[in-house]
């Protein structure tokens, strides 16, 4: 089949270059996508397009949703015009959703549709005597590796930015399919599933810079020990300078609310205030982000190299006792902080290339250690992408030990 073209975006609808261009706060234009490289102002008045994608479920914070429309995974496009062949693995979801067409399409290969996989719950693969330790550093205790068999809560949001100028596919699709994978793969129910999603017709349920911050109390709170925690954002990215020195590189990460440029961005150092930092000790919250400038989205210090090792701790040395936590945090990020993220399609349908590649390398093998994690969905998306995901945690953990959700 032809090779579709990837098409980076910007918000103010010029294609995106791979180099970084950092914008003064005063500036009145900024330019948002899930691939480039362009720093973003914090103030809404500082951005002058927004993003878009079409939102098939809806946002629960009591009552649980009805069953997710069938919507693959989508992400921000690439800074530059690629044509780039999709890998051959395809997420198989329900019923395809068709995603406004707008000018930032991502392209995809038509797959094969993989086979249907045993249900495995979480409970089912934990080896306690892997992720009940108990981490010791100098006589104290750092943080214990969560064994995931308490309560399971998630957020999925998914933002197509829908009649905007920088509109998205894909991203609504890839909240429906992560929400399929939880339910059908690691025992998390409907009704402890949030969706945002911007073509619902609730406005609770609409990826609003309130709806998020609010939606990302409701999973953190009452948090306990092995608890469950899943936050997955699909939506455009972007970064913005930083304000209070905690950032290595002088940029703070953002996503972008549906209302970003009335409500303004979500920074990395919010994010990390309301989901990661008050976490009790052996809660785990998983975070899957599929957007441009992604890699440290969560302020998390330790990253890896796909062989497992460390990279160092990427928090700036006076900010590291503030960005500290006890509870067990992993990111996986859809690219480098310098990079952008591919929205494409597979199986005909709009997707993000990190959030089909996380759902289909866990969907085909199940059983994976972080590291086997890693260089699975790298190598799924290598062949036809730029962009190189990341792992980050909140403490330096072992790498081979299974990875559980």
């Amino acid at each position: 089949m032809p090779v579709p073209q990837l098409v980076s975006k910007s918000l103010n609808g010029q294609p995106v270059s791979r180099h970084n261009h950092t914008h003064a706060h005063s500036q009145p234009q900024v330019q948002s996508h899930k691939h480039g490289h362009h720093q973003h102002a914090h103030s809404a008045s500082a951005i002058p397009h927004t993003i878009r994608r079409t939102a098939s479920q809806q946002l629960r914070f009591a009552p649980p949703p009805t069953q997710p429309s069938s919507h693959s995974l989508r992400r921000s496009s690439s800074s530059q015009n690629l044509h780039r062949s999709r890998s051959s693995q395809q997420l198989r979801p329900p019923t395809p959703h068709a995603g406004p067409s707008g000018s930032g399409q991502r392209s995809r290969h038509n797959s094969a549709s993989s086979a249907h996989r045993p249900i495995i719950h979480p409970q089912q693969q934990v080896q306690p005597h892997v992720h009940q330790q108990i981490v010791h550093h100098n006589g104290h205790v750092h943080f214990q590796y969560s064994k995931c068999t308490g309560r399971k809560k998630a957020l999925c949001i998914g933002i197509n930015y829908k009649g905007q100028r920088r509109e998205l596919r894909g991203c609504i699709n890839d909240a429906h399919s992560v929400k399929r994978f939880l339910t059908s793969h690691w025992g998390y129910k409907n009704g402890d599933i949030v969706m945002l999603v911007d073509d619902s017709t609730n406005l609770r349920q609409m990826p609003t810079r309130r709806n998020i911050l609010d939606a990302m109390r409701w999973l953190v709170k009452d948090a306990q020990p092995h608890d469950a925690l899943f936050f997955h954002y699909s939506g455009h990215g972007g970064q913005v300078p930083d304000k209070d020195g905690d950032e290595v590189d002088g940029l703070d990460e953002a996503i972008y609310p549906v209302d970003y440029k009335k409500a303004g961005l979500i920074i990395d150092d919010e994010m990390h205030r309301i989901m990661v930092k008050f976490l009790p000790a052996g809660c785990r919250l998983t975070a899957v982000f599929d957007s441009c400038h992604s890699g440290t989205a969560l302020d998390l210090p330790f990253i890896y190299h796909s062989n497992g090792r460390l990279k160092g701790n990427h928090v700036a040395p006076r900010a590291q006792a503030e960005k500290a936590t006890n509870a067990d945090v992993i990111s996986f990020a859809g690219c480098r902080d310098d990079q952008t993220s591919a929205d494409t399609i597979q199986g005909g349908m709009a997707v993000g290339a990190m959030s089909y590649a996380f759902v289909t390398s866990l969907t085909r093998k199940p059983t994976q250690s972080y590291q086997e994690l890693l260089k699975s969905v790298r190598d799924i998306l290598k062949q036809n992408y730029q962009q190189k995901p990341q792992l980050s945690s909140s403490h330096p953990i072992n790498t081979s030990l299974r990875f559980i959700i």
